[in-house]
Formats: structure tokens, C-alpha cells, sequence
């Protein structure tokens, strides 16, 4: 297994102690990432990789700069440590408004890191993966972009989770073979749609990649088990006629919740600072 890395070093500035037993890293990637991150021995791991602005903004909303390019300025670190969030993923999630921004995307790690597209398919093999993981797109109401690249892609297996009253329009987009779940009525429940990956399609770990209302719903439920967030100087601002979204949006926390995580690892490439968090279950 052959890794060049991005580039630039990643310096550790914090790290607590790994935790007993479960999946580490190769050592090849422990020299490039500066340490280890081991996925824990539980029946599904579920962990998040999302680039913030200096001022919390996790896109422009812009035509053509929807994405997190914009906000990390395509930094080649971010775009390996996505890569090798999602070489250790069974499934990627990602909500439907994410998929109508970026049609042409694709959940993998080859996707975003072509030039280590090899030693990531090894890793995978090594770690009893598939060779790509589930598509997993969420949506309450639905309006799935139908012409979107991973319903094009015959090597992808998609799989839509949407709601009883959402499925019929779900139906009419023809997403070719496409996996479709009804889990809820009006809301798509996220411990079913967890449950039903594990037990069904033998998802242990997984990968979640929003978007923010995608997200929040998933804090506020408890279905994150770790951070990956990477702070990015650019800054985007935000006004009443220009809505920019933060982290999590689309729920409204009280004062004095206890959703919050603890800070289990810091480091940093250049102004980019790359934080891991861990979250109770």
C-alpha cells in the first residue's frame, strides 16, 4: 500500500489517547495523518467530515460555488482527509439538497483524491470493504435529482431514504436500480435508517456529509459518533437577502443542551486546522 499524501505535513497539536482495541490506521497513513484514528469495536461507528469558514459557514450559496471548495480554497488536505474519511466508510450520507447542488459528484474516496485512488482501493480491500460505499441519499420530501452521476454509475449501488409520503414522487424520478426505503410518515427516522444499514446491508461504519439541516437533524437525534471538521480561513459573512448556512441548521437548540462533544484531536497544515470530536451516544 503506496500513500504520497497531500503534500503538506499535517503537524499534531493535541491528540487524547486512541481508544482500546478496535481498527487503526496502516502505518503508512499514520505517518501522513501524524497519528492514528482508530474506529471503535461497536456495532456501527457513525461519524461526520465537513469544511467551516473562519465564521462557521459551510458554503458561499452561490451558483456555481455551492460547495465546500469555496470554503476550504480546495485545500489538498481537507481533500484527503475526506478522501480517507470515505475509504473507511460501508455507506455515505448525504441529504437531497446536497445531491441536487452537486450532480455530478460522486461519494468515494477516488472521487476527491484521484492521485491516491490506489492505495485507497487497498485500504479498502484490507479493511473488508466494498469497493465503493453505499450512496446513501436522504429526503424527506422526495425531490431526488433523478440525472444526477451516481444513478448513472452502474458500479454505485444507491440506496434512497425517504418517507411514506415522499416515496411516490421518489418513484417517479427513475433512479434505474436504485434502492428506495420508506422509514416514517412524514419525517425520515434516522435510528431505522441507521438500524436498517446495519442489519440489512452490513454497514458498521458510516460516513455522513450533509447538508447543515441533514446534519442538525442528525446531532439532534444522537446519530453522530465522531467529528471531522476542518477550519478554513476564508471568510463568507451572511445577510437577510443573502443566506449563507452555518454547521447545522434547520433546528433551533435551547441554552444549557448537552449535545455538544469534547475535543479528541487538533492539528493543523498550514492555516487550515483540522479538529476530531467525539460525541455520547
Amino acid at each position: 500500500m503506496k500513500f504520497n499524501g497531500p503534500g503538506t505535513p499535517f503537524e499534531l497539536l493535541f491528540e487524547e489517547a486512541a481508544p482500546s482495541g478496535g481498527l487503526g490506521l496502516p502505518s503508512e497513513l499514520r505517518d501522513i495523518y501524524g497519528g492514528d484514528w482508530v474506529i471503535p469495536a461497536v456495532d456501527q461507528y457513525r461519524y461526520s467530515n465537513f469544511v467551516i469558514s473562519r465564521d462557521g459557514k459551510t458554503s458561499f450559496s452561490i451558483h456555481g460555488h455551492e460547495g465546500g471548495g469555496d470554503i476550504s480554497g480546495f485545500n489538498r488536505n481537507d481533500q484527503w482527509i475526506m478522501a480517507l474519511a470515505r475509504a473507511r466508510a460501508d455507506a455515505v450520507t448525504v441529504g437531497a439538497n446536497t445531491l441536487r447542488l452537486e450532480s455530478e459528484h460522486i461519494w468515494s474516496a477516488e472521487f476527491i483524491f484521484p492521485a491516491e485512488a490506489a492505495g485507497f482501493a487497498e485500504l479498502r480491500v484490507q479493511e473488508g470493504r466494498r469497493k465503493f460505499p453505499y450512496q446513501v441519499m436522504v429526503t424527506r420530501s422526495g425531490d431526488v435529482n433523478g440525472d444526477a452521476a451516481i444513478f448513472r454509475d452502474p458500479e454505485l449501488e444507491v440506496i434512497v431514504a425517504t418517507t411514506t409520503s415522499g416515496s411516490q414522487r421518489v418513484r417517479a424520478a427513475g433512479l434505474g436500480d436504485a434502492t428506495i426505503l420508506e422509514l416514517g410518515a412524514d419525517d425520515v427516522d434516522l435510528v431505522l435508517l441507521h438500524e436498517v444499514l446495519r442489519s440489512q446491508y452490513g454497514v458498521k461504519s458510516l460516513l455522513c456529509e450533509g447538508g447543515p439541516k441533514f446534519y442538525g437533524a442528525m446531532i439532534a437525534t444522537r446519530q453522530i459518533d465522531e467529528e471531522f471538521l476542518t477550519s478554513s480561513p476564508v471568510v463568507v459573512g451572511g445577510a437577510a437577502s443573502e443566506y449563507r448556512p452555518g454547521l447545522i441548521d434547520g433546528i433551533a437548540l435551547n441554552p444549557g443542551n448537552d449535545l455538544g462533544g469534547h475535543l479528541a484531536s487538533v492539528r493543523r497544515s498550514g492555516e487550515m486546522l483540522f479538529l476530531r470530536t467525539k460525541y455520547r451516544r
